[in-house]
């Protein structure tokens, strides 16, 4: 990606102090998500001109959609 200097871990002061156990399932759960978020993107990018024309989405809003990492959840914000 341009202009990206490197890697940040967000959020891991909220998993300090915890359990083994209840840190394995979060990372399970977030891991889960991005796979979720990863075969959205994907199946989207497949549907043809009259699906997204009945969903109101151009093929540029697909590209641009698609082309989003996985990690870039847009309901975590």
């Amino acid at each position: 990606m341009k202009g990206q200097k490197g890697c940040a871990l967000v959020g891991t002061g909220r998993l300090l102090g915890r359990r083994p156990l209840e840190v394995l399932r979060a990372v399970g759960r977030q891991l889960y998500r991005w796979w979720q978020l990863s075969e959205q993107r994907r199946r989207l990018s497949m549907l043809d001109e009259a699906a997204l024309k009945d969903l109101g989405l151009s093929r540029g809003d697909v590209l641009q959609e698609s082309e989003r990492p996985f990690w870039d959840d847009p309901l975590s914000r």
